[in-house]
């Protein structure tokens, strides 16, 4: 009786993990090129707090007037916590300016590092996967 309560529960739980959504997690090299660092100024037209990175979305506007929306990886919204954001510190609409290092596969994405918001002028870092010792 025992034995068949414990592998119920054995294989409960071994279902219940089985549900859990894996989220697949990466390093920033496999994805992103330090040697790659663009700085841009654009608006906010999305923000997504997520683990086990935040991403947010703004829109670029070059010399001709084009509009290229660009996507922004930071670290994780605890992370982002730890270094001074709220959810409420960047909001669609916001004016930012943002430093990060491009994606190697050249679209338009990019690991931010800082992000410094128009209204207030206030630079706040993004819990970046970047190392410092590259």
């Amino acid at each position: 009786m025992m034995r068949s309560l414990f592998a119920v529960c054995v294989a409960g739980l071994v279902l219940l993990l089985a549900s859990v959504p894996s989220f697949a997690h990466h390093s920033f090299a496999a994805e992103f090129d330090a040697n790659k660092p663009l700085k841009l100024t654009g608006t906010v037209t999305k923000i997504e707090w997520m683990n086990p990175h935040t991403w947010f979305y703004i829109d670029v506007k070059d010399e001709a007037g084009n509009v290229t929306n660009w996507g922004f990886e930071m670290g994780s919204p605890n992370g982002l916590m730890r270094s001074g954001w709220t959810r409420n510190s960047m909001k669609v609409g916001d004016a930012v300016t943002v430093e990060a290092s491009r994606a190697k596969d050249g679209s338009n994405h990019a690991n931010a590092r800082a992000v410094t918001l128009a209204s207030t002028g206030q630079r706040l870092f993004a819990a970046s996967s970047q190392t410092e010792n590259r």
